[in-house]
């Protein structure tokens, strides 16, 4: 995870700086590699927005079950 906040005014000015380039050394990916996600809390939990970063997998791309 890269960045995460319930404040959406926060979120959105994390997103315009991210968009605007302002924070490509702070990013520890290429852009291409993010996921954004805005998990809704409905009534009982407030909404949580989240930016996640993929890794590359460890096996290089193998599936952990298959030992060919």
């Amino acid at each position: 995870m890269v960045f995460e906040t319930r404040d959406e005014a926060e979120w959105q000015a994390y997103m315009r700086r991210l968009r605007a380039g302002e924070m490509r050394g702070a990013l520890p990916v290429d852009e291409s590699m993010l996921r954004i996600d805005v998990l809704c809390g409905r009534l009982v939990q407030p909404t949580t927005y989240r930016l996640s970063a993929f890794v590359a997998d460890p096996a290089g791309g193998r599936d952990a079950g298959d030992r060919g």
